[in-house]
């Protein structure tokens, strides 16, 4: 059964953009998303706990896994990003700054 928004994903994804990227391979594409997904050291502290940025940077690293036929990393990052959504998991405490 197709997906009813797979139409429009195809049709988004034909652009002058995708021409571009034609000449990427997936993993490097997957390698660029999960870099732009991940969270740099100066966001750190106010993202850590923002779920749908660490949900989002722990499924793009997943993906970048899983296309380097590494499926058990991908799968515990996987994991990490349905525990974020999910809310099963939390930020730990920062070690700068102790358990306060």
């Amino acid at each position: 059964m197709v997906h009813p928004s797979q139409p429009l994903i195809a049709e988004t994804l034909k652009t002058a953009k995708s021409e571009a990227l034609a000449d990427w391979s997936t993993l490097e594409l997957a390698q660029a998303l999960a870099e732009r997904l991940a969270i740099a050291p100066h966001d750190w502290h106010r993202l850590k706990g923002h779920r749908p940025s660490r949900a989002k940077a722990e499924l793009a690293s997943a993906m970048v896994y899983l296309l380097s036929d590494r499926p058990e990393e991908a799968l515990a990052h996987l994991q990490q990003a349905s525990g974020w959504l999910d809310r099963s998991i939390s930020a730990p405490p920062c070690p700068s700054h102790g358990n306060h």
